[in-house]
């Protein structure tokens, strides 16, 4: 693993969040090794619920519904990246029905979540396959399987 020089803020935003920082450093970690030229600065990661979730969903997306994870990148030039805001209830409903540990399950949704404050996007069938192949060597690395075959 590389060393990285930026800074993770993590508010625990919702009590079931169990401590997990280690985790989120090791998933950041982890997607910044496969990026030929990261961005380094401040990343903000809030610990949410869906309810949260579904506001700022409906806020800034018009869907009305909550999401697992959702990225809010700053164009500008360091020091800030930008915010991740994930959803206790729906990560943990997401592992459990496609039989997969909660912790891999937070793994991916971190790596994919910064890989869009790093500027990658799924918009496009080419751009999701760059970002797919991203995120399934950033995982092989925490040895976690690929999560497009569950």
């Amino acid at each position: 693993m590389i060393a990285f020089s930026f800074n993770i803020d993590i508010a625990k935003q919702s009590e079931p969040w169990p401590d997990c920082e280690t985790l989120i450093k090791r998933a950041i970690g982890a997607a910044i090794s496969v990026l030929e030229e990261p961005r380094f600065g401040e990343v903000s990661i809030a610990l949410s619920d869906d309810e949260n979730v579904q506001t700022l969903n409906r806020n800034y997306r018009n869907k009305d519904k909550p999401t697992n994870v959702l990225s809010f990148p700053i164009a500008a030039p360091a020091p800030l990246l930008g915010d991740i805001v994930l959803a206790y209830e729906t990560v943990k409903r997401e592992a459990k029905d496609r039989d997969i540990p909660f912790n891999n399950h937070l793994t991916h949704l971190l790596v994919h979540g910064f890989l869009h404050l790093q500027g990658y996007d799924h918009q496009t069938d080419e751009d999701a396959k760059t970002m797919e192949a991203l995120e399934i060597r950033a995982l092989a690395g925490l040895n976690i399987d690929n999560p497009y075959f569950n």
